[in-house]
């Protein structure tokens, strides 16, 4: 096979600028591997062609010499080739219905799909993704839908200031202008008519963290999920922050005081959401939670109908983004530039924007892509140690046998046009 990776342009939709692997890793692949790069034009990835020539790319349009291609979203079903190794985020593994003839393209195609958010260590912890940048842009773009939530119902608030985080150079300017408003907070406070703020956090991972990492630059009081009948309502100069565990939001239907972590990730029907009562201190969650639908939703359309007169709940910064998931009303992913829509509980209906009878949802479903520079960089981090034994695997051999890293091996959906082990039960989804 030769040593020669091949990176594709982005096309899934026009907010997309990242790149699998940056100039400085297409460099070392070369110098220290002999990998070869062509890079596909691309005018609004977040690094210039001149940066992946001078790195000793070919920029070039024609990708079919290349063994392996490299992207960071689904492929046009149109534009596969025949035999080849693909990497990118496929959206398959829970047999995602729009993507299902997508993954019986590449089985026709002999390819192989490599997916990165399958990409684990020995113990399924995942080793290549873009979690905390979707956690940064997604507080970025919740405290900016604050502002203008906030100022729609009557209220000016500093958080007016902050722009969406695709608008920001990188995370870095962003947090700047977030931490100077902190102190503007700390020295003012905010009206007392919409205080105290509690913002709480679904899940404590990567996606979490990086979402607490920007709101931590505000003036703030941690408590635990059991505390929050403790907010001080007299402080108008501090936020509220509570982080939620599975066993704060959910309980054994049977047994409301047992709760064992592992048989909740095995058997979540025996579970039930009980995260619901914190909706009366709550005024925003942010949702970074992975969930299929075995697991309860958090919150739901219709305890919000019924309940509506006893919840603080203003805002949702949904950035998990599952379409009718943990939390229900999120109907529908949004854009970058237009990423917020009210809900209103009493009729079931959405309207789009700041304003109106309900509650803010920002869902946008691609938001590392709003910071594409820094995420790529972290991304590639990530992904490069891994090139060489993709590139140099002898695919001569069976999926029993092939020697690519183990960590890859495991995340191998299809094996020259075969499923493999591990997702042959996606057969049966197949169109």
């Amino acid at each position: 096979m030769k040593k020669l990776i091949g990176i594709r342009r982005e096309d899934k939709n026009i907010w997309e600028r990242r790149v699998p692997i940056v100039p400085r890793h297409v460099k070392d692949l070369k110098e220290k591997y002999g990998i070869e790069t062509i890079v596909q034009p691309f005018e609004r990835r977040a690094f210039s062609h001149e940066a992946f020539i001078e790195a000793g790319a070919v920029v070039k349009e024609d990708l079919s010499e290349c063994p392996v291609i490299a992207a960071v979203k689904e492929i046009p079903i149109e534009l596969l080739m025949e035999n080849k190794i693909y990497l990118f985020f496929s959206h398959t593994i829970k047999a995602q219905a729009y993507n299902m003839p997508l993954l019986k393209k590449l089985m026709d195609l002999k390819c192989t799909l490599i997916d990165y958010e399958c990409i684990a260590d020995e113990k399924g912890r995942r080793l290549v993704f873009f979690g905390r940048f979707a956690g940064l842009a997604g507080m970025i773009d919740t405290l900016h839908g604050m502002g203008k939530r906030y100022k729609a119902l009557g209220f000016d608030t500093p958080l007016l200031k902050i722009k969406s985080a695709f608008e920001y150079a990188d995370s870095n300017e962003a947090k700047e202008q977030i931490a100077e408003i902190g102190k503007e907070i700390e020295a003012n406070g905010l009206p007392a008519e919409i205080m105290p703020i509690t913002v709480g956090f679904t899940g404590y991972g990567n996606v979490s963290k990086g979402a607490q990492e920007v709101f931590d630059f505000l003036p703030h009081v941690e408590l635990k999920a059991d505390e929050l009948e403790k907010i001080d309502h007299s402080n108008l100069k501090l936020f509220h922050k509570v982080v939620f565990y599975e066993k704060d939001m959910v309980e054994r239907s049977d047994d409301p005081e047992k709760f064992e972590l592992q048989e909740y990730f095995d058997k979540p029907e025996l579970y039930h959401s009980k995260f619901e009562q914190y909706l009366k201190y709550v005024d925003v969650i942010i949702n970074a939670i992975y969930w299929d639908e075995r697991y309860p939703r958090l919150v739901r359309e219709q305890y919000l109908k019924n309940h509506i007169d006893e919840i603080r709940l203003k805002i949702v910064g949904d950035i998990t983004c599952d379409i009718d998931g943990s939390i229900e009303f999120t109907t529908k992913s949004t854009p970058s530039d237009n990423p917020a829509y009210i809900y209103n509980p009493m009729t079931g209906e959405i309207a789009d924007g700041y304003e109106g009878e309900g509650i803010l949802d920002i869902a946008v479903d691609n938001l590392p892509a709003e910071l594409p520079v820094n995420s790529s960089i972290q991304f590639s981090n990530s992904l490069y140690g891994f090139i060489p034994g993709i590139v140099n695997a002898d695919m001569s051999q069976s999926f029993e046998d092939v020697d690519f890293p183990p960590e890859i091996k495991r995340a191998v959906i299809v094996y020259k046009g075969e499923l493999t082990p591990d997702y042959k039960h996606l057969e049966e989804y197949l169109p």
